[in-house]
């Protein structure tokens, strides 16, 4: 340690530091190149800048909206791109080198090639990483140091075997490979998935099995590709799988739980998206059959995700299972003097008069029993329509049936109790005192 930081030896290795800044940085041509290089980069900023007021004026723009939010974050670049290859191109004609200006234009060219390509990725974040990942990695590539970089990363090695080892290059590579093929996985999926929506022939559950199928097979693919493309042996990784399954079975059972009858869900088609159901005291009808849940918006427009596992295990009631008709209750009372057979077709008359009460099976009021204080009735009636409510039908069938009673003179009866008060002497407590 003594000899590497004595004076000698820092001498040397500044002597050296300073001669080859002298060659190859400190040099009128080196100087006249980077000068240009910052001429260039004011001038686009200064040209860049009153074009993206320009761009914006068409940001929102149905067709181009993303076309020109990308021209505008590109404009300054582009027009960087270009006054640097006119630089370049003029000293080229005067004879004079233009190592630096090549260099520097050809990454900001990758880099606006890049961002081009990263926008074929939905997501924003992936778009980035991606995009950043692969300018560092053409950056190493033109300036000669992706070798170097590599040696140092595969000397980094753990074993994870006996005749086996990962280093940091092949995890860096590995999380390469899986960012670009789950992303092209990812948008395939997407540019099938709605093809499959789009289809009239194949019901939402088939739409859903397909497209959680398809989007399985895809993201398993393009793991087990990237994986193998740079060259790891998946049999090392079954230590690995073996944890993996210990985790499963002990940490992770309820999230696969869930995931197994999303299948079974899929598979049976006991509920669909679009179906109107009821469990645990949630009622509302079913917007998507997620991997994990599925998604129940009620009346009050609070969406519910329901565990997959909770609609295997406990009792569903799906109102529109097999067919879309409901039939629905509502309950009546009227007075002991009141003529039923008018107040029974008084009663089916208002439910035939409401909108969504459908004509077959019609209507029906039944006598159901002598109340203590009333006559107790029961209108049943048919919707097709349940996903749009079951409440305010009922409203409306009641407030039909409340007009008629009020022009025919029904009386709907309230509970009365009779009181008697004992007055004489002998039952007076006060009276006897006195």
């Amino acid at each position: 340690m003594d000899e590497l930081l004595s004076v000698e030896r820092l001498l040397v290795l500044w002597n050296s530091a300073y001669a080859w800044l002298l060659t190859n940085v400190f040099v009128v041509s080196i100087a006249v190149q980077a000068g240009l290089i910052a001429l260039t980069l004011l001038l686009a900023v200064l040209i860049g800048r009153p074009l993206k007021p320009q761009f914006a004026r068409f940001r929102e723009h149905r067709t181009f909206g993303r076309g020109v939010v990308l021209a505008e974050y590109l404009a300054t670049p582009v027009v960087w791109l270009a006054l640097l290859w006119l630089g370049m191109t003029a000293l080229g004609l005067s004879e004079r080198p233009t190592g630096l200006l090549r260099t520097i234009v050809t990454l900001l060219a990758a880099w606006i090639a890049i961002h081009l390509a990263s926008q074929l990725v939905r997501n924003p974040a992936w778009a980035k990483l991606i995009a950043w990942a692969a300018w560092s990695l053409a950056a190493l590539i033109i300036l000669d140091l992706l070798e170097p970089m590599v040696a140092v990363l595969d000397a980094a090695a753990v074993p994870i075997g006996p005749e086996s080892e990962i280093s940091l290059w092949d995890v860096l590579q590995t999380t390469i490979a899986i960012a670009v093929l789950l992303s092209v996985a990812l948008y395939l999926t997407s540019l099938i998935e709605s093809r499959i929506r789009a289809s009239q022939t194949l019901s939402p559950t088939v739409q859903v099995l397909f497209t959680k199928s398809l989007k399985l097979v895809l993201i398993s693919l393009a793991v087990i590709v990237a994986i193998t493309s740079v060259g790891i042996d998946l049999t090392a990784l079954a230590v690995v799988g073996g944890l993996l399954g210990v985790g499963i079975g002990f940490g992770l059972q309820r999230i696969v739980s869930n995931l197994i009858g999303g299948v079974i869900l899929l598979v049976d088609k006991s509920i669909k998206p679009g179906d109107i159901i009821s469990v645990g005291g949630t009622y509302g009808w079913v917007t998507a059959l997620g991997g994990r849940y599925v998604s129940v918006v009620t009346r009050d427009g609070v969406e519910h995700l329901i565990p997959n596992e909770t609609l295997i295990s406990e009792p569903v009631e799906n109102w529109t299972h097999t067919q879309r008709r409901t039939r629905l209750k509502v309950d009546l009372i009227v007075h002991h003097e009141s003529d039923l057979k008018q107040v029974i077709a008084l009663c089916e008359e208002a439910a035939r008069a409401t909108e969504r009460v459908l004509p077959e099976p019609a209507p029906k009021c039944l006598f159901i029993e002598f109340g203590e204080s009333a006559l107790k009735l029961q209108l049943r009636f048919w919707i097709g329509d349940a996903q749009n409510g079951v409440q305010n039908v009922k409203s409306d069938v009641l407030l039909e049936i409340w007009q008629r009673f009020k022009q025919q003179g029904v009386r709907v009866p309230y509970p009365q109790r009779d009181l008697h008060i004992r007055s004489s002497a002998e039952h007076s407590p006060l009276q006897a005192l006195g």
